[in-house]
């Protein structure tokens, strides 16, 4: 399929200017399947000119202001009209490894990059393989922007060769990396040597528990969004939502009727609520939690292989899936402990207040849950006890990037600034961030 064809072809950033590399790999547009363009296939010697850039960056930059750091970051967020803003005042010193994931790609890799210079570092991004082109577009403002050369320095490839030298690099002693938990436990003994500082935001299974007294028409809207935003590529969505016995039939068919009206369609529709999945090997492992759940016996209420999914015939080598909701599996089933990150939820009854909060504690990840309720004494209760690092009561994805954001267990550690629980209500809306 690419033969005689013509792609766009990426190339690193480092020390102030795009650099060739000798290999490339290539990257698929989700929604045909297509090569979309050809990534630089980075490894120890890119990595290392990246590295020597930052450090050779790192005095000039570290001696700035703060003030003057803000004033290049904000000439640089004015420039890609993205949120560096928020992370514009603040002051520290060191040099970082930043290793972002594909599913919010230029939304996580900023969120990295800007509290990191801000503070007076320098830093070597490698963004995700699957979708880098967004990052590579950023670089093209940087110098834009006045951001001295070696600042930022952006080297693309795969985990196992990019991202694997940038962990194990003497000269880089702060990794921040978001993806992964079974990535993250090999950053953490490759890095272990050098004994360097890591912040990592990782994988979730997060509840929502639907209490007896919850608004319906709010908590069925909202949970449907929460589930199946990003085609269920959001670490925050929610893959397990129990819900009290006394009003779990008319949830079950209230949220089933407001996922199937949910449009899965290619990115030109405006009309569309969810696109294709980052990768066929993806959305085969995906597909492949169904199927298990069909052998343990359970139900697919909507979506895959019980609805049809309408894609344009251009289309039909992209990975689309329809929005699942799943019933009947037990709490040891492995769609219901394992992160699936696809747009797949299970819907489980539940009795008591007690019984809920188990259910909820019940995996090894603990990145966030939502309570819905109008008991104020029940939020309160509950909240403080499930294992997770955000709770929102009645409402979703409501939160300020100024405050800390992380997870317990599996999901992470190393979210600085988080020594206090911090609640904040709007109306009868609820977030509270736990140590």
């Amino acid at each position: 399929m690419e033969t005689g064809k013509a792609f766009l072809q990426l190339e690193n950033y480092i020390g102030g200017r795009f650099v060739p590399t000798k290999s490339h790999i290539s990257s698929h547009d989700p929604s045909t399947g297509e090569v979309y363009c050809k990534v630089p296939d980075s490894g120890k010697e890119e990595v290392d000119a990246a590295v020597n850039a930052a450090k050779a960056a790192f005095p000039i930059w570290s001696s700035w202001s703060a003030q003057d750091r803000s004033r290049v970051m904000n000439k640089l967020a004015d420039l890609i009209e993205n949120h560096l803003e928020e992370f514009a005042q603040a002051e520290s010193k060191d040099q970082a490894g930043l290793i972002s994931p594909w599913n919010l790609p230029l939304y996580l890799l900023t969120w990295k990059i800007a509290p990191a210079i801000a503070c007076g570092n320098t830093v070597v991004a490698k963004p995700s393989e699957m979708s880098s082109v967004t990052a590579w577009m950023m670089c093209r403002f940087l110098s834009e922007a006045d951001i001295p050369p070696g600042v930022v320095n952006i080297v693309f490839g795969t985990g196992p060769k990019a991202g694997e030298a940038l962990v194990c690099h003497p000269d880089v002693p702060i990794i921040s990396f978001t993806g992964s938990t079974v990535t993250a436990q090999r950053i953490i003994e490759k890095s272990a040597p050098h004994c360097k500082k890591l912040s990592l935001e990782l994988g979730g299974k997060n509840p929502a528990i639907v209490f007896e007294d919850a608004n319906l028409e709010e908590c069925v809207t909202t949970t449907v969004r929460s589930s199946f935003s990003n085609q269920g590529e959001i670490c925050l969505c929610t893959s397990r939502i129990y819900v009290h016995s006394s009003i779990y039939t008319e949830f079950l068919q209230k949220f089933v009727e407001a996922t199937r009206k949910w449009k899965v369609s290619i990115p030109s529709d405006p009309t569309a609520n969810m696109g294709a999945l980052i990768s066929q090997t993806h959305l085969t492992k995906v597909r492949s939690y169904v199927r298990k759940a069909l052998a343990e016996g359970a139900t697919i209420k909507c979506g895959e292989g019980v609805d049809t999914l309408n894609i344009p015939s251009n289309n039909q080598g992209g990975y689309f899936m329809l929005p699942t909701v799943i019933t009947g599996l037990k709490e040891e089933s492995c769609c219901m402990q394992e992160e699936i990150f696809g747009p797949v939820t299970c819907v489980v009854p539940f009795d008591t207040e007690e019984e809920a909060i188990e259910k909820a504690n019940g995996v090894k990840y603990g990145l966030a849950a939502t309570i819905w309720t109008r008991d104020v004494g029940r939020t309160h209760r509950v909240a403080k006890k499930l294992q997770a690092g955000l709770v929102w009561t009645n409402c979703w994805l409501v939160r300020d990037l100024n405050l800390p954001f992380g997870g317990m267990k599996a999901s992470g550690l190393g979210r600085e600034g988080a020594k206090d629980s911090y609640e904040f209500f709007t109306e009868v809306k609820t977030v509270t961030i736990k140590h």
